[in-house]
């Protein structure tokens, strides 16, 4: 080898060494098994979120409460079945306005004024719902009830039966009067959904009312409301609490 060839070898030969010494080729499929490592998480990962998105799917709509407005006097209360427990601060208010009725809805304009129905009937003597004692209204002849929509002539199925029912507490008995509720309704209103036509086939009692089952399906709606206590424990009771003998 002359001299010329020693002094153009001598410089490659410096560049060659610069160079850090690694195998490219033995680093790419490293890099290769873990993209392919991570793509295999990224698809196992996603059949675990793909019930969720299902179940979001599938889940029932929550039902909405019937008017666009939910009125005040039941907005903040623990259950609406009771609105009638307190006497209200503007009785006989019109329907459109009682924060009962749907105001959205057409029928509720056509309604009667309550100041106007009301007129003449005899009152409760705590003013509690709409201050109308219906029952007597019923015995007084003041009001007659058509029994059926569309024929004005129909006559009730009436059923002159009382049921007494007797509390464990030294509450005074309840007596159910039948006569009284068919003169408005027919026995499907009540039987058998709300109570079976069957001797001790009922459990009753007052946390059930107050949440708006068994009577309170109807009462502290649309009937008087429970704090009117001897409106149904309206019978004294002849059997101690204990069952000891009579009380009186």
């Amino acid at each position: 080898m002359n001299h010329l060839s020693k002094l153009m070898l001598c410089p490659l030969l410096a560049a060659m060494l610069a160079v850090p010494f690694y195998s490219a080729t033995a680093a790419e499929p490293a890099k290769s098994k873990s993209t392919n490592s991570k793509s295999k998480t990224a698809t196992a990962a996603e059949p675990a979120t793909a019930p969720a998105v299902a179940e979001t799917a599938t889940a029932p709509p929550v039902q909405q409460y019937q008017y666009s407005t939910r009125p005040a006097a039941i907005a903040g209360g623990a259950n609406p079945f009771n609105r009638l427990l307190k006497v209200a601060k503007v009785p006989h208010q019109s329907a459109s306005g009682d924060e009962i009725h749907d105001p959205t809805n057409e029928g509720t304009m056509i309604l009667q004024p309550p100041l106007e129905a009301y007129d003449g009937l005899p009152q409760t003597e705590t003013g509690l719902g709409n201050g109308v004692d219906w029952v007597k209204a019923l015995d007084d002849g003041n009001i007659k009830p058509r029994w059926e929509r569309t024929d004005p002539t129909a006559e009730p199925m009436v059923m002159d039966m009382n049921i007494v029912r007797v509390p464990k507490s030294s509450m005074p008995d309840v007596v159910f009067p039948h006569r009284q509720h068919t003169l408005w309704l027919a026995c499907s209103n009540c039987h058998p959904d709300i109570f079976i036509p069957r001797k001790g086939a009922n459990q009753i009692n007052m946390a059930s009312i107050v949440l708006g089952q068994k009577c309170g399906v109807c009462h502290g709606k649309v009937s008087f409301p429970v704090s009117e206590c001897k409106r149904c424990h309206s019978q004294p009771k002849k059997v101690a609490v204990n069952g000891g003998g009579p009380t009186q």
